[in-house]
């Protein structure tokens, strides 16, 4: 049997100065530099660009607790449990509850814009950005428009980043784990 490489959440020291100075910004923002974003950082290129794009993707379209919804129906669909730890306490801090978070990453939340964006969400996780016209329909219907629509996308794309180096690297989750 072929040894397994373990990848390890590195320190601040074990990255390049770039990332290094990435770290500090990170820390002076959260209060802490996530696990994952740290593995992240193992190339400052990755996360420069991945913080650069995911901070503004969705910004002056959609609300925080929209993107927090969409992200959670992502994660949900990926079944990355370190995005759905890391964005339901996230929800949590924009004043969704226990319940809207799971109704968030199932997407049967009863607000009718936050269940297209989830619905929408999980079809374009599911069906590799494919959606049933009806779902489109009503994103229009809610008010969206195709600038919306491509900010969607974008938010999609930063989740599902974070969704995938989470699955190839299991690094360990430092947010409180949500069962579902």
């Amino acid at each position: 049997m072929k040894n397994v490489t373990k990848i390890s959440v590195p320190a601040k020291k074990d990255v390049n100065e770039k990332s290094q100075q990435l770290f500090s910004q990170l820390e002076s923002q959260l209060g802490m530099v996530p696990n994952l974003y740290a593995t992240i950082g193992y190339s400052s290129n990755a996360l420069e660009s991945f913080l650069t794009f995911a901070g503004n993707a969705g910004k002056g379209t959609f609300s925080n607790k929209e993107i927090e919804a969409i992200k959670l129906a992502v994660s949900q669909v990926n079944n990355c449990p370190y995005c759905k730890a890391a964005h339901t306490a996230i929800a949590k801090s924009h004043g969704f509850s226990d319940t809207e978070t799971a109704e968030l990453r199932k997407a049967t939340i009863s607000d009718p814009k936050l269940k297209v964006l989830t619905t929408m969400a999980k079809q374009v996780a599911e069906k590799a950005g494919h959606i049933d016209a009806e779902v489109r329909e009503s994103f229009f219907e809610q008010g969206y428009d195709a600038k919306a629509l491509i900010d969607f996308i974008a938010v999609v794309t930063a989740i599902t980043f974070t969704n995938y180096a989470y699955a190839v690297t299991q690094v360990e989750i430092d947010f409180p784990l949500v069962n579902s």
